[in-house]
């Protein structure tokens, strides 16, 4: 049982890693580059710690001073995870609940009194109470590949008390559960080659999925019917992984990390990209309060800060690992970015994972 276990594990997390690894900016399409010396932010804005090992996605609760963090721990010999719980200010470590599964996208209920991870390797999703570290229901999905393992449940989104979870499969899937019972309500099939990035879109009232096919999904939250597929509409490779939209304009950005290395801005309304931003990109967030983008370059070992209004690089942190997820706090002025190692010939990770605060004062 050992044997299959490692050699599972083997497998699936390279697919999984891969997947999650996996404004007057509306002209017409063109290319943006990063500034040859772009300004070098102080280093007091920037703080960072070594965490442990298998970091991936953040929730940020305000009233409990509290940063939590998916962990799906060491791929190699090592049958669980963890969620750590962080002081946001010092990023010690004040809690650890230790689960029987690998944990990877997260996400929290509005007051922050529920965690909702979901289960990569075994294709589940998890409801977590986050004080106790405590498993408090399940749903493990049904659907299993080529090989006969299950479709890695990727990101995970929370609207309107339900759950939208990507199924990293051929054809993909979106899982819709509902937060309350844990109950799978429906599944938005024929979603195309492994779905990634999904957002709710309060312009258009609709969904939007990305997949590895090139495709953003647009999806009826209420029919959950998919409406329409936004494409770059340039007939070349794309495997779209991680979106963020800004309200006030209409533009989707979405990251593409493995293919075209780029970020797509698409014009909601026309459905046409506008504009490209030149660059390895893996994690992006909008940040409305300061009118401003950030993204996450893993092969690059970099995080970028740029105009929201210009695209233009306004600064950047280097950093010795891989940048992966990022995650804004509601004020606007902190971003902190989960800091991954390289891999050995075997899988397993050079070392523990970190996570960085950066002050955008």
């Amino acid at each position: 049982m050992k044997s299959f276990f490692r050699s599972r594990n083997a497998a699936l997390a390279l697919a999984v890693v891969a997947a999650f690894g996996l404004t007057a900016c509306q002209t017409p399409a063109k290319n943006a580059t990063a500034p040859a010396a772009a300004a070098q932010p102080a280093a007091t804005q920037l703080k960072q710690r070594e965490i442990g090992f298998g970091l991936y996605e953040m929730a940020y609760v305000p009233g409990a001073k509290a940063l939590y963090v998916a962990s799906a721990d060491a791929f190699k010999d090592v049958s669980g995870g963890v969620i750590y719980r962080l002081d946001p200010d010092t990023l010690e470590t004040t809690g650890k609940g230790y689960t029987d599964l690998k944990n990877f996208g997260m996400t929290m209920n509005r007051d922050g009194s529920v965690l909702y991870v979901t289960n990569s390797l075994d294709g589940g999703v998890s409801k977590i109470d986050p004080v106790k570290g405590k498993v408090l229901a399940r749903t493990l999905f049904s659907e299993r590949n080529k090989e006969g393992y299950p479709y890695g449940a990727r990101e995970i989104f929370l609207h309107d008390d339900r759950l939208y979870i990507g199924g990293v499969g051929d054809p993909g899937v979106i899982w819709v559960v509902d937060a309350q019972s844990m109950k799978l309500k429906t599944r938005i099939k024929n979603a195309g080659k492994w779905v990634t990035g999904i957002i709710y879109s309060p312009v258009t009232d609709r969904l939007y999925a990305a997949n590895g096919g090139g495709e953003i999904l647009v999806i009826n939250p209420r029919s959950h019917k998919i409406e329409k597929r936004l494409t770059p509409g340039d007939d070349k490779t794309y495997l779209l992984l991680n979106m963020a939209e800004d309200p006030a304009t209409g533009r989707l950005f979405v990251t593409d990390n493995s293919k075209a290395k780029t970020t797509l801005v698409f014009d909601e309304r026309s459905g046409k990209v506008i504009r490209r931003i030149d660059g390895d990109a893996l994690g992006i967030k909008f940040n409305a309060k300061r009118n401003e983008i950030y993204i996450s370059q893993r092969e690059s070992q970099k995080v970028l800060q740029l105009d929201a209004t210009t695209c233009a690089v306004k600064n950047s942190w280097s950093f010795d690992g891989h940048p992966n997820s990022l995650l804004v706090t509601p004020d606007g002025q902190t971003l902190y970015v989960t800091i991954k190692q390289g891999f050995n010939k075997d899988h397993s990770s050079k070392g523990p994972d970190s996570v960085a605060r950066i002050n955008l004062n």
